[in-house]
């Protein structure tokens, strides 16, 4: 993570914490170590200081041994610190120019782990990064961690406090119609509605054996004015922003009260939506023309893996925007799982896991964590810009940015010989964006360097990427900073 030759390089930012540590074990470092686990994990560096430039600097510690001897007897003591999620190989001793300081690489906490939190009290003693600083995380934060901590998906819960008539049958109707299509002479088939919504998992029963909707049910089938009931800031959300002199050009919300609301009527509504403009080439199998192309599986992933994924108890909705030439999809709710391990597929760590089984019975969406790596795929052989996905915390919310068609790089390219071009503008938009992950802000001269280009080319893909929404830059000329669009 860092290169300990050249430190001075390196400065504090959302993963790495400077502390000198002269006088013995910082209190602070237990705050960091909580916020680093909370949040993207990162690096807690003991006898470095930072100068006035905010370079970094080793400044010899008199005896490292006793700081780690300290160190892990304070983070296995329970009544101190919450959960120990370090090996022995992430505190090591580290030599720079005959200076020892000592080096603490704090994992992201898996799920099951969170919140990480000091002093006995998860919500006094909860904390996250931002930027250079650790700050106590609210009890929204810490209440959305203890959630995605269960072992049981959220949308399990069976709510008494709701009955059957919350649903809207001609949802459920249109459903099974679609089932029946894709998974003809199912068992299900000639069941009830309220015996098949139980195999569904979108009813469940009480302690007293009574029937209730389930918070999958609910969201997949209810009235949005009875979803609310349960999820106070559901709120779902499609614009189309085709002309930059209005707001939207179309939209579609579940609170317009014309529509049922509920997320399989806003999955239909919308796909529709995004898919219109793809170009589909003709097509034929066993005489029918299939109107169908990799793009629009991959949309379907990407729509369901939103809806799906989203902390419907988070406190802000459902967003999906589409330009001429970008779409980007927003949900409440981080990833349960390491971001990289959600890139490679074969991993799945569903928050919603009856959402993911309702559309699969209806052939929409993956089980087995294929889905992003599949949207990657389907992107690069298109030769599309590679599809961007951030994570911002306060609050918790995911963010996936597809650039639909060939940009204007790969065309060029092509016109000039130089297929080389484009590619190489996708890794600079890659490396940029891992880098402001790690760094938070970062200046054109600091990109250029970087990557090596000249300052005219770095200025050219950060403005770029501000166009694409994936970044924003901050400041005036000469001060003008860039970090990822939360």
């Amino acid at each position: 993570m860092i290169d300990f030759a050249n430190i001075e390089k390196y400065k504090e930012n959302n993963r790495i914490e400077a502390k000198k540590a002269i006088g013995g074990l910082p209190r602070s470092i237990w705050e960091t170590y909580s916020a680093f686990a909370n949040t993207l994990g990162g690096i807690i560096l003991l006898g470095v200081e930072e100068h006035a430039d905010k370079s970094l600097h080793p400044v010899d510690l008199p005896d490292p041994e006793k700081l780690i001897k300290d160190f892990w007897d304070i983070v296995n003591n329970a009544n101190k610190v919450s959960a120990n999620i370090l090996s022995d190989k992430d505190v090591t001793i580290e030599n720079i120019d005959g200076k020892r300081i000592v080096a603490i690489r704090v994992p992201r906490a898996q799920r099951s782990d969170k919140p990480v939190y000091i002093d006995g009290n998860p919500l006094s003693g909860s904390y996250r990064r931002n930027g250079e600083g650790d700050y106590k995380c609210t009890k929204e934060e810490v209440q959305a961690m203890m959630r995605d901590a269960a072992i049981k998906t959220q949308d399990m819960l069976v709510l008494e406090n709701m009955e059957l008539d919350a649903f809207d049958y001609d949802s459920v109707k249109r459903y099974r119609i679609r089932m029946k299509t894709y998974r003809p002479g199912h068992v299900w088939e000639e069941l009830e509605d309220i015996e098949f919504l139980y195999k569904l998992g979108a009813v469940g029963r009480s302690g007293d054996g009574k029937m209730h909707p389930t918070a999958a049910g609910l969201l997949m089938f209810g009235y949005e004015y009875e979803i609310v009931k349960e999820f106070p800031a559901y709120f779902l959300d499609y614009q189309e922003q085709f002309d930059p002199n209005t707001r939207w050009t179309d939209r579609i919300v579940s609170s317009s009260g014309d529509w049922s609301g509920n997320i399989y009527d806003f999955y239909f509504r919308v796909y529709n939506k995004i898919t219109q403009d793809i170009k589909v080439p003709f097509k034929l199998e066993g005489g029918d023309r299939i109107d169908d192309t990799p793009v629009h599986k991959a949309l379907r992933e990407a729509l369901a893996n939103c809806l799906i994924n989203a902390d419907y108890y988070g406190r802000q909705g459902l967003v999906i925007i589409k330009k001429k030439d970008i779409i980007t999809l927003s949900n409440p709710g981080g990833f349960r799982i390491d971001v990289e391990a959600a890139k490679s597929g074969g991993v799945s760590d569903p928050r919603n896991s009856t959402l993911i089984k309702m559309f699969n019975l209806i052939d929409v969406g993956e089980r087995a964590g294929s889905g992003i790596p599949n949207i990657f795929s389907v992107w690069k052989k298109q030769g599309w810009s590679a599809p961007v996905i951030n994570e911002s915390f306060e609050p918790d919310r995911i963010t996936l940015s597809l650039a639909i068609g060939k940009n204007d790089d790969k065309k060029a390219a092509i016109k000039s010989g130089d297929k080389k071009a484009a590619t190489k503008t996708v890794a600079h938009k890659q490396a940029i964006i891992a880098y402001l992950t790690e760094n938070v802000y970062a200046k054109s001269t600091e990109i250029a360097e970087l990557l090596g280009l000249k300052p005219t080319r770095a200025k050219e893909i950060l403005a770029e990427m501000v166009n694409e929404k994936i970044i924003v830059a901050e400041g005036g000329n000469k001060n003008r900073a860039y970090k990822l669009k939360s």
